[in-house]
């Protein structure tokens, strides 16, 4: 044999033995590479909103709860644009690996079900994340002009039978949450009430404030003061519970109508992102929200920690995803 065969027989005999080794680690179930440990490098914290807003300042204090408990850090991107839709879509198409999380807020739910009412593609689905955490859940309060003669919901209930859609109430916009839990209200109540959407809640408070229209539900925050200097007025609010803040207003449950709603924040990822890694951020949501400086930040925006696990959130998902679903079918087709 020459020298040059001699060689090449050798390599032969090498790859054999390799293939053999390999073979014999596989059938021991022992991994020829170790496999990598969630999370090895940055998370991001997708904000489908801009700087400053409801999403950000939860997403801020928990990415640095989060870093403490991952020991990794957690980049927080403000992505907006189209009602919190680019955010969205940029998580939806991102590497489904558990490095790229979203804030999801109530748009999250109501924007797939309002592009299939109007005719159009979704934008993105529901069904291509999967839940690792609730933070926070924020009841809306029922608020009036003074001026009006209404003293109580049922008093506003009987006007409104008497005068079918002349009653007004202003709203964040069409298809917002505070648009819809005034037809959560009115679908209950059996009554109909004339809507009249403006470019955000602060415009729609001042509107109801300058008398331009009759009602709105509002988040505590922009309206506690005003309530308590007498410039509005409470009536009822969508919780589960009284507000500590306003322990003299009943729930509408309370009142005997059907309705419980809150302006949730949670926190999302792909659906196929591996199962290890979503457990590990599963736990790491659990104790981060149990960080003091969260808590605090929370209490600080007018909110406080609500926190559900990710099956907990899940079933929320399912109770807000036949609501809104219902909901949408009384409002109909709108321009939007």
């Amino acid at each position: 044999m020459t020298k040059r065969g001699e060689m090449a027989a050798r390599g032969r005999a090498l790859c054999a033995r390799l293939a053999l080794f390999c073979g014999a680690v596989s059938f021991l179930g022992v991994p020829a590479v170790a496999q990598e440990v969630f999370p090895s490098h940055p998370i991001q914290l997708i904000v489908p909103q801009p700087p400053g807003g409801v999403a950000d300042l939860h997403a801020r204090p928990f990415a640095m709860a989060l870093e403490r408990v991952l020991k990794q850090p957690v980049v927080v991107m403000n992505k907006p644009g189209a009602g919190s839709v680019m955010g969205t879509q940029f998580v939806a198409n991102s590497r489904p690996d558990g490095y790229t999380l979203l804030i999801a807020m109530p748009g999250f739910f109501i924007t797939p079900p309002v592009d299939i009412l109007n005719g159009r593609p979704p934008k993105f689905r529901i069904e291509q994340f999967t839940p690792i955490a609730r933070l926070s859940a924020e009841p809306l309060v029922m608020v009036v002009q003074p001026g009006r003669q209404w003293k109580s919901v049922a008093d506003l209930i009987a006007d409104a039978k008497r005068r079918p859609g002349a009653i007004t109430f202003a709203s964040s916009g069409l298809y917002t949450s505070l648009h819809l839990q005034m037809e959560f209200f009115a679908a209950s109540a059996g009554i109909n009430l004339r809507h009249v959407p403006y470019n955000g809640a602060g415009p729609a408070v001042i509107a109801l404030l300058g008398g331009h229209v009759d009602a709105l539900a509002s988040g505590p925050g922009p309206v506690l003061k005003k309530i308590a200097s007498g410039g509005l007025v409470a009536l009822a609010m969508s919780g589960d519970k009284r507000l500590a803040e306003l322990p003299e207003v009943p729930t509408l449950k309370e009142l005997g109508l059907n309705v419980e709603y809150y302006q949730q924040v949670g926190i999302v990822a792909r659906k196929e992102a591996p199962a290890q890694a979503l457990a590990v951020l599963r736990d790491a949501a659990k104790r981060a929200v149990k960080d003091p400086d969260f808590a605090t930040a929370l209490t600080n925006l007018g909110t406080g920690v609500s926190y559900l696990d990710a099956s907990e959130y899940q079933k929320q998902w399912a109770r807000d995803t036949k609501s809104i679903a219902e909901v949408l079918q009384r409002i109909g087709k709108q321009i939007d």
